[in-house]
């Protein structure tokens, strides 16, 4: 009898012990598991889109080309200095972008940006250049925009020459609802 009592005690001190660790190991790991922010900077990918369009903070994003150059030239053949390194390629991506209900255009222009990404998370920002057939930006006095009307615009983006097979796309972002979308072309 006495055992008996014994084996049932340590039963029970055991199944306690389980509950403890469960509610322990679920405490400590809830805020890792459910923290939006910290994930989306960790660079979780929300969607893939072939292409577009997609919208993406009140601008919808049409990819129509990424290529690798390895100069730039302007309307009239002459290079355009752009700051890349010896071994490095130019990347640009032209986008048709369209701002949508409520986004704030400024003086006909808006904000916008996409990031060149490759497929070991590498990431890179685009560069500001001048003279480039297309606006670099998307708040260009020589090529304003219209709410609802689509415009052309190009990012560039100077990578590694080895990085440039490993490309998957561009990703654009809503930094307020942590959405990230990798557009592939």
């Amino acid at each position: 009898m006495r055992t008996a009592s014994r084996a049932s005690r340590l039963v029970v001190q055991v199944s306690m012990l389980v509950a403890l660790l469960a509610v322990g190991m679920f405490v400590l790991l809830q805020p890792y598991l459910s923290d939006d922010e910290r994930i989306h900077e960790e660079g979780r990918i929300d969607e893939v889109v072939s292409q577009g369009p997609v919208t993406v903070q009140s601008i919808e994003w049409k990819l129509d080309s990424l290529k690798a150059y390895s100069a730039l030239v302007d309307e009239e053949g002459e290079e355009i200095k752009v700051d890349a390194p010896a071994g490095s390629v130019i990347v640009v991506a032209a986008f048709t972008v369209t701002p949508r209900k409520g986004l704030m255009l400024k003086e006909r222009g808006f904000s916008c940006e996409a990031k060149l990404v490759d497929d070991k998370g590498n990431i890179w920002d685009d560069q500001l250049v001048s003279g480039y057939t297309l606006p670099t930006y998307c708040a260009d006095n020589d090529h304003p925009h219209t709410m609802d009307k689509p415009g052309k615009v190009a990012q560039v983006y100077v990578v590694p020459k080895s990085s440039v097979p490993h490309l998957t796309g561009v990703t654009v972002e809503d930094f307020y609802i942590h959405r990230r979308v990798l557009i592939t072309p």
